[in-house]
């Protein structure tokens, strides 16, 4: 059996929409593009995705299912330097918890909050 990442996907849990897509296209520098859903039960904005790269894709998601919030597990985005990322994310509404810190080979990463209380963090390689 071929080996392959345990993330293929991911859902960012969202209350307001519109405004948790400006978080993140002001913060990531970035433009989410519609998701259409089959059941049409959700509505989803999904993050710039290529499935045939290396990573995971993603959406931010509002569903009758699921609530934003902190919880067990934590998602990284993958930035060029994570300290210019956290630089915006006050700004943009959200709150940086913790600013860019060294762990150690592998890289730097910084840990924040976004407009809808979900935690995420920052990860790169300087």
């Amino acid at each position: 059996m071929a080996k392959s990442n345990a993330i293929a996907w991911f859902d960012i849990y969202v209350s307001d929409m519109g405004r948790a897509v400006a978080f993140y296209e002001r913060v990531l520098q970035t433009k989410l593009e519609p998701i259409g859903d089959p059941t049409g039960e959700t509505q989803m904005m999904g993050f710039p995705t290529d499935m045939g790269l290396y990573g995971a894709g993603g959406a931010l998601v509002k569903s009758a299912y699921a609530r934003p919030g902190a919880g067990g597990s934590l998602m990284y985005f993958g930035v060029q330097d994570c300290a210019n990322e956290a630089s915006r994310v006050v700004a943009a509404g959200g709150k940086l918890i913790r600013p860019k810190f060294s762990i150690g080979e592998f890289g730097w990463v910084a840990l924040c909050e976004d407009t809808e209380g979900n935690p995420f963090g920052l990860s790169s390689m300087q």
